[in-house]
């Protein structure tokens, strides 16, 4: 049994704040260049340039990529062979409080949904998976609101087409428009029940970017990117980077679908203890 102080949990969390916040997740920052080298359309282009070269300053001069520095999600993976020392969730707030504090990053969570309130730096939301082994892999992935609120949801009939979903998916990040500060990074959910298809919808959000790992995800990325709403809603070839979808099995009644839009700036941080 491998026991975790949670100490270092707090630790660990306020460095993976910094880390999402301050530097471009690689893949991310891969996938906008390799856009900018492909446009063709030339005010596209340079504002795919702008995007990049603003993640370099914020790289170096140690700067927020972004001002909405966004809802903190925390992703912790517990292996059943681990004991955490200390009250874990609190550990985890601590290091989310002290992570923002310490980069002087925006404080934009506020208390009661409904009286709103003074804003603060936590509460995260935090999603927990008890996996094989004795490590504890925590993400953070901080989730701006102008991208969270173009999030979608549709319970569909079983016996509708491929092709009715994937239009949703199309017509979700439609509605977005420029909104959402594209090119995004659209994340599918499909499958489970409503609430777990909105899951795989953010944790589509933290697969790594690369060539489409399906036929759907291909088209729906051809798609996307004929809309012509192009990088910060300007128009061009480059409306989203990349659609990741993750599936579950569901139920014989029904189809869960769930979109969870990220803007250009995907950011998130990964350690495993």
């Amino acid at each position: 049994m491998k026991r975790i102080n949670s100490n270092i949990i707090t630790k660990t969390i306020i460095n993976l704040c910094v880390e999402a916040n301050l530097n471009l997740r690689r893949d991310v920052l891969s996938a906008l260049k390799s856009a900018c080298r492909k446009e063709n359309n030339s005010r596209a282009k340079n504002i795919l340039g702008d995007i990049i070269q603003n993640a370099a300053i914020a790289r170096k001069e140690r700067l927020a990529i972004c001002q909405d520095t966004g809802m903190p999600l925390v992703f912790a993976e517990i292996g059943q062979d681990v004991k955490i020392i200390g009250d874990l969730k609190k550990a985890i707030n601590k290091g989310i409080d002290k992570g923002y504090k310490k980069a002087s990053l925006r404080n934009s969570i506020v208390g009661d949904p409904l009286l709103r309130g003074n804003s603060k730096y936590s509460p995260a939301v935090i999603h927990i998976d008890l996996v094989k082994g004795n490590k504890l892999k925590l993400t953070v992935l901080p989730k701006g609101f102008g991208c969270e609120n173009k999030s979608a949801l549709k319970m569909f009939n079983p016996t509708v087409s491929i092709d009715e979903v994937g239009k949703f998916i199309i017509n979700t990040v439609k509605a977005a428009g420029p909104n959402a500060c594209p090119p995004y990074v659209v994340g599918v959910g499909i499958g489970g029940t409503a609430d777990y298809a909105c899951l795989l919808a953010k944790k589509a959000l933290l697969r790594k970017i690369r060539n489409p790992k399906s036929k759907l995800e291909k088209d729906l990325l051809a798609s996307i990117n004929k809309l012509n709403i192009g990088p910060m809603g300007l128009g061009g070839d480059t409306t989203a980077l990349a659609v990741n979808i993750e599936t579950y099995p569901t139920h014989i009644a029904g189809l869960p679908v769930a979109v969870n839009i990220s803007c250009h700036a995907l950011r998130s941080a990964t350690e495993v203890l």
